[in-house]
């Protein structure tokens, strides 16, 4: 996050019918870091159900990956007015791209393809553009029991450790959490170490490291759980060591869990809800990394895909993509309570929130 009066904010959404989506594309704001609130600057409405977002490591260029297609675009960042041009288009060689990460080089970009099952690896060139797949790695391994959710592999997340030495992928569909390196000489992902089973039909998102790098934590969302691990940042292995309820204990409805996110300070992890439509704070014990649950609070809308801290932790934003709103909750350093406020976001489907 920059200094100054303001920051800018890329949100993602969907926009297919196939969908049910309302969103019209990729939308850009300029925050005001004293008060959260937004200011609309631009929209690319030729982009098509664009489902997560991430910088390169200079910030100058933001890429996208379009949601239940087989596409990643690279777009350069105007640094005055924060404004987009989109530079080039390449296929990920794989269906429903969910999520991308560029690697501490900035070389190359690696992106979970949800639907095929595979991890494409991408080049990046210095002017942002990105070149045709040059790796294409297929999970494997045994099926979960969900008879719906999880007919086979599916990598939902590629995220870099603290380190950057190594990338974390939960797979959904096989109850597994991968850690994968990048052979940057030969341009190849190579498997780390033996992948870590969850428990059968817990389902396996999304996953956030404590900025020490001992910890990571993977949340689960089939069962609507968060895992504790522990990680070596020598080898990339994980060792499960708790694990807690997403929701509260008393809500007895269906739900499932989508995001997690570790405070810069190290002191909170926060995972949201779609279901209880909840976002759950939970302390992090500093010396065993163990978990707390704080409590949880309402996202203010239906269906919490995404939430986001900003401007230094002081505010939470959550996508709810249900009801086309992001809510504004001011956040509480010292406690890591959450408080909501008035301020709301009208933006259809919204998926994903990226500050800058």
């Amino acid at each position: 996050m920059p200094e100054g009066t303001r920051s800018f904010v890329y949100v993602g959404a969907r926009t297919t019918k196939e969908r049910n989506a309302r969103g019209d594309g990729l939308n850009v704001y300029a925050m005001d870091n004293a008060t959260g609130a937004w200011q609309h600057i631009q929209l690319l409405g030729d982009l098509v159900n664009p489902s997560f977002l991430a910088f390169d490591r200079t910030r100058r260029f933001l890429y996208t990956v379009h949601g239940d297609l087989s596409d990643i675009t690279a777009m350069a960042i105007d640094p005055a007015s924060g404004k987009l041009t989109v530079i080039n288009r390449q296929s990920t060689e794989g269906k429903n791209p969910v999520h991308l990460a560029i690697d501490p080089s900035n070389r190359f970009v690696v992106v979970a393809n949800h639907i095929t099952s595979t991890l494409a690896l991408l080049p990046r060139n210095e002017d942002g553009s990105l070149g045709a797949v040059i790796d294409l790695v297929k999970l494997e391994g045994k099926i979960g029991p969900h008879r719906v959710e999880q007919p086979f592999a599916k990598p939902h997340q590629v995220e870099f450790d603290p380190s950057g030495a190594f990338i974390v992928v939960p797979d959904k569909g096989l109850d597994l959490v991968f850690t994968y390196r990048i052979d940057g000489e030969k341009g190849k992902l190579v498997l780390a170490t033996k992948p870590v089973p969850t428990r059968e039909g817990a389902g396996p998102r999304h996953v956030a490291f404590h900025p020490g790098g001992r910890f990571a934590y993977v949340v689960n969302e089939l069962d609507s759980s968060v895992t504790a691990y522990h990680f070596d940042a020598a080898t990339g292995a994980l060792a499960p060591f708790q694990i807690v309820s997403a929701v509260p204990d008393t809500y007895a409805g269906n739900s499932r869990a989508a995001e997690i996110t570790v405070s810069a300070d190290g002191r909170f992890v926060y995972a949201s809800n779609r279901g209880d439509d909840s976002i759950a704070a939970f302390a992090i014990e500093p010396a065993s990394g163990r978990l707390s649950p704080i409590g949880w609070t309402p996202s203010g809308g239906k269906t919490p895909r995404f939430f986001a801290l900003a401007s230094s932790d002081e505010f939470l934003f959550a996508a709810n993509e249900d009801t086309d709103t992001i809510k504004l909750f001011k956040r509480d350093g010292a406690s890591g309570r959450l408080v909501a406020t008035e301020q709301a976001v009208q933006v259809g489907s919204p998926v994903c929130i990226l500050f800058r």
